[in-house]
């Protein structure tokens, strides 16, 4: 008997081995065609992670542009190249200056860029001078040493000089100096607005100071108008997109609840007694839950146009199918005590529903209609990118300018802020709710 035990035992061990060097088989030649069939080889090739790194540092810094126009010999200072951040004349930052006919930049290091009448020179230390002409029909580069160091990307019709210190870009029509700046760039003001050149100390006692900088109105008022009407971050803009993704996701949600409660009683096996009945109402719980909010969102979009309540009336549709399963479910594992007890009362079906099930079911639906109103706050967001409506819609044009990849960041944590905010709010009504 024991050595029968033995072999089996042995057996069984054999097999389990064996299934787990099969399996472990199976997801390296899993691994193997996900290698082939995505074509990672390729995909590696055209990796570009000068460009990846470039993204990643607009996403916490800016650049201030000097720009000469080298037809017309103007030279301007800019953030970003923006307009609304054009610095006067008189207020350049320190650091680029005007000698004459010739502005010089000066760059961290000791770097020195030149913008001359007859050429551009860029002076680096321990390395010498750059010299870029482009008055003739090609720029002519001259440079120290017999080879080209590999920051210097030159033709006939572009010169492009990428260093620690900052970016020169030559061409025969512009000259570009880019100097990089931690932080983001005109957040509070715009180089329009008189405050954008005072200290933080400054404001403060600019904001009590009875000497208007405006005449007609006060600095604190004057000083709130710059900062909501920003034309560079558009903050009253940003604030109004914020309210219509949070108004779909509650006015999409709270239709569908509306909507989900009748049906699921109709849905509900010990409150509706035509099978066929049921069958049918739980189909179109699957049918609509299994339509994807997005491919809801873009038919909507092509039957009623774009707009924040075509993105409500997407996210209700998804939710219906969502809340007439949970719904149904919990009708149907209600205490039939409390029903019978009121029955005996003589109440009819209606006030039955009202004090016998609704009461045992409530906890339930507020809890769920919470937690799917803190993934629909989420879900808005993309939706709002289709319908044009919301955060999404700014999101997404600050993606397909491909350049503010500052404003990306700060409407992505915006979002992540909106949803903490919501998951918060909605976790402790819960909390009450089913402590009640």
């Amino acid at each position: 008997m024991t050595v029968a035990i033995l072999a089996d035992t042995e057996r069984r061990i054999g097999r389990s081995r064996l299934g787990s060097f099969a399996l472990l088989a199976g997801l390296i030649a899993y691994l193997v065609y996900v290698f082939f069939a995505f074509d990672i080889p390729q995909l590696s090739q055209r990796v570009r992670l000068d460009n990846a790194a470039v993204l990643l540092r607009d996403t916490y810094s800016h650049r201030i542009q000097v720009t000469r126009d080298n037809r017309r010999d103007a030279t301007s200072v800019a953030v970003d190249g923006e307009r609304n951040g054009l610095f006067p004349e008189d207020r350049w930052p320190d650091w680029v200056r005007r000698d004459g006919a010739v502005t010089v930049v000066q760059l961290s290091g000791g770097t020195v860029i030149r913008y001359d009448t007859d050429a551009v020179r860029l002076t680096v230390p321990d390395y010498g001078t750059v010299t870029i002409d482009p008055t003739g029909s090609e720029l002519r580069l001259t440079h120290p040493g017999a080879d080209m160091p590999d920051w210097i990307s030159a033709s006939g019709t572009r010169v492009d000089i990428r260093r620690p210190e900052g970016r020169l870009t030559v061409t025969r029509a512009r000259t570009e100096t880019f100097r990089y700046v931690l932080g983001w760039p005109m957040f509070f003001f715009t180089t329009q607005s008189p405050f954008y050149y005072m200290s933080w100390p400054e404001r403060v006692q600019a904001a009590f100071s009875p000497d208007q900088i405006r005449p007609g109105q006060s600095n604190a008022a004057a000083m709130w108008s710059d900062f909501w009407h920003n034309p560079q971050w558009r903050h009253a803009d940003v604030a109004w997109a914020i309210f219509e993704t949070l108004l779909m996701a509650f006015l999409g949600t709270m239709l569908a609840a509306i909507i989900s409660v009748p049906l699921s009683f109709l849905a509900a096996r010990n409150f509706a007694p035509s099978r066929a009945g049921r069958f049918g109402i739980r189909r179109v719980f699957d049918f609509a839950r299994g339509v994807d909010g997005l491919i809801w969102t873009i038919i909507l979009a092509r039957a009623f146009g774009p707009g924040p309540m075509t993105g409500a009336l997407a996210i209700m549709l998804t939710d219906i199918g969502s809340f007439g399963k949970l719904f149904s479910e919990a009708l149907e594992n209600t205490d039939e005590k409390q029903v019978e007890g009121l029955r005996s009362t003589g109440a009819n079906a209606l006030q039955r529903s009202r004090f016998g099930v609704i009461p045992q079911v409530m906890p339930v639906i507020l809890s769920q209609v919470l937690y799917m109103l803190e993934a629909n706050t989420r879900g808005a967001t993309v939706i709002g990118a289709i319908v044009g409506g919301g955060i999404g819609l700014l999101l997404t044009q600050a993606i397909q300018t491909q350049k503010d990849w500052e404003d990306v960041t700060y409407y992505i944590i915006l979002v992540v802020l909106m949803v903490m905010v919501m998951d918060t709010v909605s976790g402790r009504i819960r909390r009450r709710l089913i402590r009640g």
